[in-house]
Protein backbone atom coordinates (compact mmCIF):
# COMPACT_ATOMS: atom_id res chain seq x y z
CA UNK A 1 0.00 0.00 0.00
CA UNK A 2 0.96 3.43 -0.85
CA UNK A 3 1.59 5.50 2.36
CA UNK A 4 1.10 8.94 2.34
CA UNK A 5 4.06 10.45 2.93
CA UNK A 6 5.36 8.69 0.10
CA UNK A 7 8.88 9.37 -0.52
CA UNK A 8 10.79 9.05 -3.36
CA UNK A 9 13.68 6.66 -2.34
CA UNK A 10 17.35 7.41 -3.63
CA UNK A 11 19.68 4.98 -3.58
CA UNK A 12 22.85 4.77 -1.36
CA UNK A 13 25.02 6.48 -3.81
CA UNK A 14 22.97 9.12 -4.98
CA UNK A 15 24.13 12.59 -4.60
CA UNK A 16 23.58 14.18 -1.49
CA UNK A 17 21.84 17.12 -3.96
CA UNK A 18 18.84 14.64 -4.74
CA UNK A 19 18.26 14.21 -0.48
CA UNK A 20 15.22 16.98 -1.35
CA UNK A 21 13.11 13.89 -2.59
CA UNK A 22 13.88 11.57 0.30
CA UNK A 23 10.34 13.09 2.36
CA UNK A 24 7.65 14.14 0.16
CA UNK A 25 4.33 15.14 2.14
CA UNK A 26 1.97 17.59 1.27
CA UNK A 27 3.00 21.15 2.36
CA UNK A 28 0.10 22.73 6.64
CA UNK A 29 -3.30 24.81 8.87
CA UNK A 30 -4.26 26.86 11.65
CA UNK A 31 -5.42 26.23 15.12
CA UNK A 32 -8.43 24.43 15.32
CA UNK A 33 -7.34 23.36 19.37
CA UNK A 34 -7.13 25.50 22.31
CA UNK A 35 -3.96 23.43 22.89
CA UNK A 36 -2.64 24.35 19.51
CA UNK A 37 -2.98 28.46 20.62
CA UNK A 38 -1.42 27.55 24.03
CA UNK A 39 2.01 25.50 22.98
CA UNK A 40 2.69 25.73 19.17
CA UNK A 41 3.61 27.99 16.32
CA UNK A 42 0.61 29.84 17.72
CA UNK A 43 1.51 31.26 20.67
CA UNK A 44 4.59 33.33 22.16
CA UNK A 45 7.40 30.57 20.88
CA UNK A 46 10.01 31.23 23.60
CA UNK A 47 7.78 29.79 26.54
CA UNK A 48 10.50 28.06 27.51
CA UNK A 49 9.55 25.44 30.21
CA UNK A 50 6.07 24.49 31.28
CA UNK A 51 4.57 26.25 34.63
CA UNK A 52 3.10 23.93 37.22
CA UNK A 53 4.03 20.37 38.57
CA UNK A 54 5.10 17.46 36.07
CA UNK A 55 2.92 14.08 36.54
CA UNK A 56 4.50 11.17 37.34
CA UNK A 57 7.36 9.88 34.99
CA UNK A 58 6.57 7.88 32.01
CA UNK A 59 8.53 4.62 31.51
CA UNK A 60 10.47 4.47 28.47
CA UNK A 61 9.10 2.59 25.52
CA UNK A 62 10.46 1.12 22.09
CA UNK A 63 8.41 1.24 18.63
CA UNK A 64 9.63 -0.38 15.51
CA UNK A 65 11.52 -3.28 15.23
CA UNK A 66 14.38 -1.67 12.66
CA UNK A 67 18.00 -1.73 13.36
CA UNK A 68 18.98 1.81 14.04
CA UNK A 69 18.13 3.00 17.11
CA UNK A 70 16.31 6.74 17.24
CA UNK A 71 15.79 8.14 20.53
CA UNK A 72 12.97 10.29 21.03
CA UNK A 73 12.73 12.95 23.82
CA UNK A 74 9.23 14.50 25.04
CA UNK A 75 8.11 15.91 28.15
CA UNK A 76 5.23 13.25 28.48
CA UNK A 77 4.51 13.94 31.70
CA UNK A 78 5.47 17.80 31.05
CA UNK A 79 2.70 20.19 33.44
CA UNK A 80 -0.88 21.08 31.84
CA UNK A 81 -0.60 21.22 27.96
CA UNK A 82 3.31 20.39 27.55
CA UNK A 83 1.73 16.21 28.36
CA UNK A 84 -0.79 17.31 26.11
CA UNK A 85 1.41 18.57 22.99
CA UNK A 86 3.85 15.65 23.66
CA UNK A 87 1.66 13.03 23.41
CA UNK A 88 0.23 14.34 20.81
CA UNK A 89 3.90 14.57 18.93
CA UNK A 90 4.33 10.95 20.07
CA UNK A 91 1.49 9.55 17.87
CA UNK A 92 2.50 11.57 15.23
CA UNK A 93 6.15 10.43 15.67
CA UNK A 94 4.15 6.24 15.63
CA UNK A 95 2.05 7.55 12.56
CA UNK A 96 5.16 8.49 10.70
CA UNK A 97 6.41 5.07 11.79
CA UNK A 98 3.32 3.25 10.29
CA UNK A 99 2.62 5.36 7.28
CA UNK A 100 6.77 4.68 6.12
CA UNK A 101 6.62 1.29 5.55
CA UNK A 102 8.02 -0.79 7.54
CA UNK A 103 11.41 1.29 7.99
CA UNK A 104 14.69 0.06 9.67
CA UNK A 105 14.65 2.12 12.97
CA UNK A 106 13.60 1.71 16.19
CA UNK A 107 12.26 4.78 18.17
CA UNK A 108 13.44 4.85 22.02
CA UNK A 109 10.89 7.06 23.23
CA UNK A 110 11.49 9.14 26.67
CA UNK A 111 10.11 11.11 28.92
CA UNK A 112 12.21 13.95 30.01
CA UNK A 113 9.09 15.59 32.17
CA UNK A 114 9.74 18.65 30.49
CA UNK A 115 13.27 19.85 32.96
CA UNK A 116 16.69 19.93 32.29
CA UNK A 117 17.76 17.39 34.19
CA UNK A 118 15.11 14.93 32.81
CA UNK A 119 16.17 15.59 29.73
CA UNK A 120 20.11 14.89 30.24
CA UNK A 121 18.23 11.63 32.14
CA UNK A 122 16.56 11.11 28.86
CA UNK A 123 19.51 11.54 26.84
CA UNK A 124 21.72 9.28 28.54
CA UNK A 125 19.31 6.52 28.97
CA UNK A 126 18.46 6.44 24.66
CA UNK A 127 22.23 6.95 24.30
CA UNK A 128 23.23 3.93 26.60
CA UNK A 129 20.55 1.50 24.31
CA UNK A 130 22.51 2.90 21.45
CA UNK A 131 20.70 5.67 19.66
CA UNK A 132 22.03 7.01 16.49
CA UNK A 133 20.51 10.41 16.67
CA UNK A 134 18.28 12.00 19.25
CA UNK A 135 14.72 13.77 18.01
CA UNK A 136 13.85 16.30 20.83
CA UNK A 137 14.00 17.80 23.54
CA UNK A 138 10.81 20.28 22.72
CA UNK A 139 11.70 22.84 25.48
CA UNK A 140 14.87 25.39 25.26
CA UNK A 141 16.18 24.85 28.26
CA UNK A 142 16.44 21.32 27.92
CA UNK A 143 18.31 21.17 24.85
CA UNK A 144 22.16 21.79 26.14
CA UNK A 145 21.48 19.37 28.46
CA UNK A 146 20.63 16.80 26.24
CA UNK A 147 23.84 18.21 23.46
CA UNK A 148 26.34 17.93 26.26
CA UNK A 149 25.69 13.92 26.23
CA UNK A 150 24.96 13.72 22.86
CA UNK A 151 27.89 15.89 21.11
CA UNK A 152 30.98 13.78 22.51
CA UNK A 153 29.66 10.48 21.06
CA UNK A 154 29.19 12.34 17.82
CA UNK A 155 25.48 11.92 17.83
CA UNK A 156 23.56 14.61 16.53
CA UNK A 157 20.34 16.03 17.94
CA UNK A 158 17.16 17.29 16.16
CA UNK A 159 15.32 19.58 18.48
CA UNK A 160 12.07 20.92 18.47
CA UNK A 161 12.77 23.99 20.20
CA UNK A 162 11.88 27.81 18.46
CA UNK A 163 14.78 29.23 20.09
CA UNK A 164 18.04 29.34 17.69
CA UNK A 165 20.17 30.64 20.38
CA UNK A 166 20.39 26.57 21.27
CA UNK A 167 21.19 25.73 18.25
CA UNK A 168 24.97 24.66 17.16
CA UNK A 169 27.34 22.57 15.91
CA UNK A 170 25.96 18.97 15.75
CA UNK A 171 22.26 20.08 17.20
CA UNK A 172 19.53 21.60 14.56
CA UNK A 173 15.68 22.65 15.11
CA UNK A 174 13.46 21.05 13.63
CA UNK A 175 10.66 23.94 14.42
CA UNK A 176 8.91 27.11 13.00
CA UNK A 177 11.68 30.31 13.85
CA UNK A 178 10.58 33.56 13.68
CA UNK A 179 13.47 34.42 11.57
CA UNK A 180 12.26 32.17 8.82
CA UNK A 181 8.37 34.20 9.02
CA UNK A 182 10.35 37.53 9.08
CA UNK A 183 12.61 36.91 5.68
CA UNK A 184 10.04 35.77 3.62
CA UNK A 185 7.22 38.54 4.61
CA UNK A 186 9.54 41.58 4.00
CA UNK A 187 11.08 39.40 0.88
CA UNK A 188 7.37 39.26 -0.43
CA UNK A 189 6.50 42.83 0.48
CA UNK A 190 9.83 44.28 -1.00
CA UNK A 191 8.95 42.49 -4.29
CA UNK A 192 5.64 44.27 -4.51
CA UNK A 193 7.43 47.62 -4.12
CA UNK A 194 7.16 48.55 -0.64
CA UNK A 195 9.94 50.42 0.62
CA UNK A 196 9.69 51.86 3.88
CA UNK A 197 9.10 50.04 7.11
CA UNK A 198 7.78 50.92 10.52
CA UNK A 199 7.39 47.91 12.95
CA UNK A 200 5.56 47.41 16.62
CA UNK A 201 6.75 44.38 18.57
CA UNK A 202 6.86 43.04 22.26
CA UNK A 203 9.72 43.54 24.35
CA UNK A 204 10.87 40.69 25.00
CA UNK A 205 13.09 37.46 23.83
CA UNK A 206 10.70 36.43 20.80
CA UNK A 207 10.81 40.69 20.11
CA UNK A 208 14.25 40.85 20.15
CA UNK A 209 15.34 37.97 17.49
CA UNK A 210 11.97 39.50 15.56
CA UNK A 211 14.23 43.24 15.30
CA UNK A 212 17.49 41.38 14.27
CA UNK A 213 15.67 39.39 11.67
CA UNK A 214 13.62 42.77 10.33
CA UNK A 215 15.94 44.71 10.40
CA UNK A 216 18.64 42.90 8.14
CA UNK A 217 16.60 41.41 5.94
CA UNK A 218 14.89 45.27 5.15
CA UNK A 219 18.31 46.31 4.93
CA UNK A 220 19.18 43.30 2.11
CA UNK A 221 16.32 44.50 0.08
CA UNK A 222 17.73 47.82 -0.05
CA UNK A 223 14.52 49.16 2.31
CA UNK A 224 14.61 51.75 5.20
CA UNK A 225 13.14 51.24 8.82
CA UNK A 226 11.58 54.36 9.87
CA UNK A 227 10.07 53.53 12.98
CA UNK A 228 10.86 50.72 15.47
CA UNK A 229 9.06 50.64 18.89
CA UNK A 230 9.03 47.73 21.56
CA UNK A 231 6.23 47.78 24.09
CA UNK A 232 5.73 46.18 27.70
CA UNK A 233 2.51 46.28 29.52
CA UNK A 234 1.45 49.66 28.38
CA UNK A 235 1.07 49.68 24.13
CA UNK A 236 -0.43 53.57 24.59
CA UNK A 237 3.15 55.49 23.69
CA UNK A 238 5.07 53.50 21.40
CA UNK A 239 1.68 53.25 19.60
CA UNK A 240 1.81 56.97 19.76
CA UNK A 241 5.30 56.87 18.28
CA UNK A 242 4.62 54.73 15.34
CA UNK A 243 1.23 56.21 14.37
CA UNK A 244 3.14 59.62 13.75
CA UNK A 245 5.55 58.11 11.72
CA UNK A 246 3.16 55.94 9.57
CA UNK A 247 3.11 58.72 6.80
CA UNK A 248 6.74 57.93 5.67
CA UNK A 249 6.23 53.90 5.93
CA UNK A 250 4.11 52.09 3.04
CA UNK A 251 4.17 48.53 5.06
CA UNK A 252 4.08 48.06 9.36
CA UNK A 253 5.33 45.10 10.70
CA UNK A 254 3.03 43.59 14.09
CA UNK A 255 4.74 40.79 14.97
CA UNK A 256 3.02 39.25 18.19
CA UNK A 257 0.60 36.11 19.11
CA UNK A 258 -3.55 36.44 18.54
CA UNK A 259 -4.37 38.23 21.63
CA UNK A 260 -1.57 40.91 22.13
CA UNK A 261 -1.71 42.02 17.98
CA UNK A 262 -4.93 42.58 17.88
CA UNK A 263 -4.43 44.89 21.49
CA UNK A 264 -1.56 46.66 19.06
CA UNK A 265 -3.76 47.10 16.32
CA UNK A 266 -6.61 48.62 18.71
CA UNK A 267 -3.78 50.72 20.49
CA UNK A 268 -2.12 52.01 17.46
CA UNK A 269 -6.15 52.62 15.85
CA UNK A 270 -6.68 55.05 19.30
CA UNK A 271 -3.25 56.40 18.55
CA UNK A 272 -4.73 58.05 15.23
CA UNK A 273 -3.18 55.51 13.00
CA UNK A 274 -5.29 54.70 10.07
CA UNK A 275 -4.54 50.72 9.37
CA UNK A 276 -6.74 50.95 6.08
CA UNK A 277 -4.00 53.12 4.49
CA UNK A 278 -0.98 50.85 5.04
CA UNK A 279 -0.05 47.25 4.24
CA UNK A 280 0.47 45.40 7.27
CA UNK A 281 2.49 42.80 7.97
CA UNK A 282 2.95 39.63 10.50
CA UNK A 283 4.41 36.06 11.35
CA UNK A 284 3.14 33.17 11.53
CA UNK A 285 1.47 33.73 14.72
CA UNK A 286 -0.93 35.33 13.18
CA UNK A 287 -2.53 32.15 12.07
CA UNK A 288 -5.20 32.62 14.93
CA UNK A 289 -9.20 32.86 15.25
CA UNK A 290 -9.10 35.92 16.93
CA UNK A 291 -6.91 37.86 13.72
CA UNK A 292 -9.15 36.28 11.38
CA UNK A 293 -11.63 38.28 13.49
CA UNK A 294 -9.99 41.78 13.62
CA UNK A 295 -11.71 44.37 11.47
CA UNK A 296 -8.00 46.19 11.71
CA UNK A 297 -6.25 43.29 10.91
CA UNK A 298 -8.09 42.51 7.65
CA UNK A 299 -6.00 42.79 4.57
CA UNK A 300 -2.88 42.11 6.67
CA UNK A 301 -0.11 39.75 5.03
CA UNK A 302 1.26 37.12 7.38
CA UNK A 303 3.90 34.02 6.45
CA UNK A 304 3.54 30.98 7.54
CA UNK A 305 3.30 27.16 5.90
CA UNK A 306 0.53 26.40 3.24
CA UNK A 307 -2.37 25.17 4.72
CA UNK A 308 -3.00 22.05 2.76
CA UNK A 309 -0.33 19.28 4.28
CA UNK A 310 -1.78 19.72 8.20
CA UNK A 311 -5.46 19.33 6.97
CA UNK A 312 -4.21 16.42 5.07
CA UNK A 313 -2.24 15.55 8.14
CA UNK A 314 -4.67 16.29 10.66
CA UNK A 315 -7.50 14.09 8.61
CA UNK A 316 -4.91 10.79 9.11
CA UNK A 317 -4.24 11.45 12.79
CA UNK A 318 -8.20 11.87 13.51
CA UNK A 319 -8.70 8.47 12.01
CA UNK A 320 -5.83 6.84 13.45
CA UNK A 321 -5.98 8.30 17.41
CA UNK A 322 -9.83 9.85 17.23
CA UNK A 323 -8.60 13.28 17.98
CA UNK A 324 -7.05 16.69 17.04
CA UNK A 325 -3.08 16.72 16.41
CA UNK A 326 -1.45 19.90 17.98
CA UNK A 327 -0.08 21.92 15.86
CA UNK A 328 3.76 20.72 16.92
CA UNK A 329 2.87 17.40 15.84
CA UNK A 330 3.95 17.75 12.52
CA UNK A 331 7.38 18.32 13.59
CA UNK A 332 7.64 15.12 15.27
CA UNK A 333 5.89 13.16 12.07
CA UNK A 334 8.54 14.86 9.96
CA UNK A 335 11.37 14.18 12.09
CA UNK A 336 10.78 10.67 12.76
CA UNK A 337 10.05 10.18 8.36
CA UNK A 338 13.48 12.23 7.73
CA UNK A 339 15.53 10.03 9.70
CA UNK A 340 13.86 7.18 8.52
CA UNK A 341 14.50 8.05 4.43
CA UNK A 342 18.23 8.70 5.56
CA UNK A 343 18.16 5.57 6.82
CA UNK A 344 17.04 4.02 4.02
CA UNK A 345 18.83 5.82 1.69
CA UNK A 346 22.17 7.44 2.79
CA UNK A 347 24.22 4.22 4.16
CA UNK A 348 26.64 5.20 6.86
CA UNK A 349 26.47 8.54 6.25
CA UNK A 350 22.81 8.86 7.16
CA UNK A 351 23.25 10.94 9.62
CA UNK A 352 26.15 12.73 9.30
CA UNK A 353 26.65 16.66 9.17
CA UNK A 354 26.80 16.96 5.71
CA UNK A 355 23.73 14.90 5.05
CA UNK A 356 21.54 17.00 7.07
CA UNK A 357 22.64 19.89 6.03
CA UNK A 358 22.14 19.09 2.10
CA UNK A 359 21.23 22.57 0.57
CA UNK A 360 18.87 21.04 -0.93
CA UNK A 361 16.32 20.62 1.77
CA UNK A 362 13.78 18.15 2.24
CA UNK A 363 9.71 18.44 2.05
CA UNK A 364 7.56 17.31 4.85
CA UNK A 365 4.38 17.78 5.97
CA UNK A 366 4.82 22.03 6.37
CA UNK A 367 6.67 21.98 3.12
CA UNK A 368 10.50 22.57 2.37
CA UNK A 369 13.26 23.25 5.04
CA UNK A 370 16.75 22.73 5.43
CA UNK A 371 18.99 22.72 8.12
CA UNK A 372 21.96 25.46 8.03
CA UNK A 373 25.47 24.55 9.68
CA UNK A 374 24.76 26.82 12.93
CA UNK A 375 21.92 24.22 13.48
CA UNK A 376 18.91 26.65 12.72
CA UNK A 377 16.59 26.19 9.80
CA UNK A 378 15.14 27.59 6.82
CA UNK A 379 11.48 27.14 5.54
CA UNK A 380 9.92 27.90 1.92
CA UNK A 381 6.71 29.64 3.80
CA UNK A 382 3.48 31.23 1.67
CA UNK A 383 2.16 34.11 1.98
CA UNK A 384 -1.43 34.34 3.35
CA UNK A 385 -4.07 37.34 4.04
CA UNK A 386 -6.02 37.75 6.81
CA UNK A 387 -9.87 37.48 5.83
CA UNK A 388 -12.64 36.84 8.52
CA UNK A 389 -13.41 33.22 7.11
CA UNK A 390 -9.30 32.63 7.74
CA UNK A 391 -6.09 33.02 6.18
CA UNK A 392 -6.38 32.73 2.61
CA UNK A 393 -2.89 31.94 0.14
CA UNK A 394 -1.94 34.78 -1.94
CA UNK A 395 1.80 33.56 -2.65
CA UNK A 396 3.04 30.34 -2.53
CA UNK A 397 5.29 28.05 -0.86
CA UNK A 398 8.88 27.83 -3.05
CA UNK A 399 8.99 24.69 -4.60
CA UNK A 400 13.03 24.57 -3.93
CA UNK A 401 15.50 26.71 -1.98
CA UNK A 402 17.79 29.06 -3.75
CA UNK A 403 21.35 28.98 -3.50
Amino acid sequence: MKGPLNPRIQPPAATRRTAIGLILGAPLLGACASVQQSLGQFSNPFSSQPEGPAGPPQEGTAVGSGQIKVGLILPLSGAGNAGIAAQSMKNAAEMALAEFQNPNIQLLIKDDGGSQQGAGQSAQQALSEGAEIILGPLFALSVPATAQLARPRGVSVMAFSTDSSVAGRGVYLLSFLPESDINRIVDYASGTGKRSYAALVPDNAYGNVVEAAFKQAVGRKGGRVVAFEKYGADRSTPARTVAQALGSADALLLADDGDSVVATADALTAAGANLRNIQLLGTGLWDNPRVFASQSLQGGLYAAPDPSGFRSFSGRYRTRFGGEPVRTATLAYDAVALVAALARTQGPQRFAQETLTNPSGFAGIDGLFRFRSDGANERGLAVMKVTTGGGVPVAGSPKSFGA
